[in-house]
């Protein structure tokens, strides 16, 4: 092509299949480039304002990209909360079909089934986002269990060392 145009389709007619043809940014119909590069004659803007080099929140100084503990942990147990509410919701919705199919479509029908939605999403919901923090329940568990053997050893201690000689006998 004359006038030292590129090949390829630029800007978003490339982007849309209608740019086989291009065109150089001499041959922009007048507009002046003073300097400037701009992405088309009809805007006047300098494209070196659109690159974005820097990061696109704003952290602490000395914080880290990574998320905390707090807040994997309140994204895990939200999301089990709403899988729970969810699917509590549509057994809900089930039972309370199931429950009234002999009743005619009235308001204490519909208030019935409102009841058993909203009871079993609660349900669920407390149930699965219990859940949430396996690891933690198992480090609590065995916390606890750790805990309560040792106290168990101390308090009962004299009793065991007696069956122990009453079995050595």
């Amino acid at each position: 092509m004359e006038g030292g145009g590129n090949s390829k389709g630029t800007g978003l007619g490339g982007l849309f299949g209608a740019g086989g043809v291009g065109y150089s940014h001499a041959d922009l119909a007048g507009v002046p480039l003073t300097g400037m590069s701009p992405l088309s004659p009809y805007l006047n803007l300098d494209p070196r304002y659109l690159v974005q080099d820097t990061d696109e929140f704003i952290l602490p100084t000395g914080a880290n990209k990574t998320r905390g503990r707090f807040e994997l942990a309140f994204f895990t147990i939200g999301g089990c909360c709403m899988t729970g509410a969810a699917f509590g919701a549509l057994n809900g919705l089930r039972l309370g079909l199931k429950e009234t199919q002999n009743m005619a479509w009235s308001k204490p029908r519909n208030v019935q089934i409102l009841n058993m939605v909203t009871r079993q999403g609660a349900l669920w919901a407390n149930t699965l986002g219990s859940l949430g923090g396996v690891r933690g329940i198992a480090r609590g568990g065995i916390a606890g269990l750790t805990l309560t053997g040792l106290y168990a050893l101390y308090n009962n201690w004299e009793h065991m060392k007696g069956s122990i000689a009453r079995q050595s006998l």
